[in-house]
């Protein structure tokens, strides 16, 4: 539903793009919609249901919502690249008979459905990028793998509407940034502190002269003042007796990491991340690095996704403790049937990951 949604936004979009002669707003669209929502969110999320289990609804729903949007994509292009759309169309419609046309050239534009569009699930959708964006760059800037879970994301809540959205994805950030749990805090003030500069760029052509002493305003505002131009985006002042309207592009808002924790800010959501590693945390993630080398053995040793394998692995004494904790993960994932640890695994393949090396050969 939610592609579809934003299929249909774009549509629209485009449509007004081109009617306006503007090919750069228009392709612009495009490349945002393909790469961002289709590609990096759509099929990265639904790779499971592209390749788990047999041909029924579910997958047959997650293909067909796939083709409509490259079939939909195709007849938006194909204005402005002819050629490459033309053969896209054509692969598409040729193998199925959806279409009558022989070219995309002569195929109906897309046409714009209201009732396809989905405002509430689109923004919720747009905070689940959101959040998971901040919470991937924090891991990034502190060089924790995504493989390797943690257990808290605190996300102060501005107002019950913004609760109610980031509660409804909470299941689908929580396993884009593998994180246990989604802490939703209605105060935050004594957790979370937050700091304030002027933004010189906008304040400069507003107030001219004045932008010194607006300035010093700002940077002596209390912790209430901050939070109040965050949540309601606008914050009064008086200024030598005249009350002036500060906006949030007025200033630069920033929050200050905590013991533990790192802080991140975007597009009014603030995420708290806690990136202490416990043992357990640590055993799940070697449990996830160790999925991610049998699978890939599997890729590469050319087995069906639906073979069972037995697994057999060189003792080393963290490894072995991590599999005994996350065992029936690690069988459930990758097909295995029986996992063995022995002395000495002649003719493995090595593998390596952390501070953990060791040897593993994977049979049918």
């Amino acid at each position: 539903q939610w592609i579809i949604s934003e299929l249909n936004t774009l549509i629209k979009v485009v449509d007004d793009a081109y009617a306006d002669y503007e090919p750069t707003k228009a392709t612009r669209a495009i490349s945002d919609f393909v790469q961002e929502n289709l590609s990096n969110w759509y099929v990265r999320l639904c790779r499971r249901r592209f390749w788990k289990g047999e041909y029924a609804q579910d997958k047959i729903a997650a293909y067909q919502t796939l083709y409509t949007c490259l079939l939909t994509i195709s007849k938006l292009s194909a204005p402005v690249a002819p050629f490459f759309m033309d053969k896209l169309y054509r692969d598409l419609t040729q193998a199925t008979q959806s279409e009558k046309y022989d070219s995309v050239h002569l195929a109906e534009f897309p046409k714009f459905v209201e009732n396809f569009v989905n405002k509430s699930l689109e923004s919720k959708m747009q905070k689940a990028q959101t959040i998971s964006s901040l919470v991937l760059s924090l891991r990034k800037k502190e060089m924790i793998k995504v493989r390797q879970p943690l257990q808290k994301v605190m996300i102060p809540i501005l107002d019950e509407n913004q609760r109610i959205e980031i509660e409804a994805v909470s299941d689908l950030i929580k396993a884009e940034v593998n994180v246990k749990e989604i802490v939703l805090l209605d105060d935050a003030s004594g957790i979370l502190v937050k700091q304030i500069k002027p933004n010189f760029k906008t304040l400069g052509p507003r107030f001219g002269k004045d932008m010194g002493l607006i300035s010093k305003k700002i940077q002596e505002f209390a912790p209430e003042q901050i939070n109040q131009l965050d949540s309601l985006g606008f914050l009064s002042i008086d200024i030598s007796g005249n009350t002036i309207t500060l906006s949030q592009d007025d200033v630069e808002i920033s929050s200050q990491d905590i013991e533990g924790w790192l802080v991140a800010n975007s597009n009014g959501i603030t995420v708290a991340l806690d990136i202490t590693i416990t043992e357990e945390l640590k055993q799940e993630g070697i449990a996830r690095e160790l999925v991610n080398r049998i699978q890939n053995i599997r890729k590469d040793s050319g087995f069906e996704v639906t073979d069972k394998i037995k697994v057999h692995l060189q003792k080393n004494e963290s490894l072995e403790k991590a599999v005994k904790a996350n065992e029936d993960y690690i069988k459930s994932e990758t097909l295995t049937e029986t996992l063995f640890f022995e002395e000495n695994v002649n003719h493995g393949i090595e593998i390596e990951f952390d501070d953990i090396k060791t040897k593993i050969t994977i049979t049918k």
